[in-house]
């Protein structure tokens, strides 16, 4: 039997126990996720040292509420749209649009996107969002894991020493910000989920 506390948010606050149900939710969920994704994409906020979108703290809170196969279907069907031309990401269409852009310098933060709502789901389905240190923990690991691929890919294209100067550093601030902002809202979401 699960621990009720290991649940992600979205097993408490919507369970089914049917399969056809159960299909027709995730289906919805999913939509619904990558809507709010390519919203998180587009919504800039002004930041020092550079402007920062929402979209690593979206993924993040997908991974918390979906667990991490909804996390990752939503994240990959996101990615899907993507590549099929769709301007979800940031700086689409201006930037180019499907593969091309995806193969460009954020390649690897888009991969990381996948990998970190899984992650976080699967954190979070073991037990891990029980405690703020725990919550935050899973939350910086997600934007970790972001971060890893994003410069791995980036530092293939540029070389590692420009790829920390420039898609990492100007960005640490707004990841911590959105790491705290994320891990309030996963914890003030779980009790209310009881209910």
């Amino acid at each position: 039997m699960t621990n009720a506390a290991s649940l992600p948010i979205i097993e408490r606050v919507w369970p089914v126990a049917d399969a056809r149900t159960r299909i027709v939710r995730n289906v919805a969920l999913v939509a619904v996720g990558t809507l709010l994704l390519t919203v998180a994409a587009k919504t800039q906020v002004p930041f020092w040292p550079v402007p920062m979108t929402l979209q690593t703290m979206a993924v993040v809170l997908l991974g918390a509420s979906l667990g991490s196969r909804l996390g990752f279907a939503t994240v990959l069907a996101y990615l899907a749209e993507g590549a099929a031309g769709l301007p979800v990401f940031a700086g689409t269409p201006e930037r180019g649009i499907g593969l091309a852009y995806m193969l460009g310098p954020t390649g690897g933060y888009l991969l990381g996107f996948l990998l970190a709502a899984t992650l976080v789901g699967w954190l979070v389905e073991r037990g891990f969002a029980r405690s703020l240190p725990t919550v935050a923990l899973s939350v910086l690991l997600g934007h970790a894991t972001i971060h890893v691929f994003g410069l791995a890919w980036l530092g293939s294209l540029v070389g590692f020493d420009k790829a920390v100067a420039g898609g990492l550093l100007p960005f640490l601030p707004a990841d911590l910000l959105k790491a705290a902002l994320s891990t309030a809202i996963i914890l003030a979401a779980r009790p209310l989920a009881r209910r």
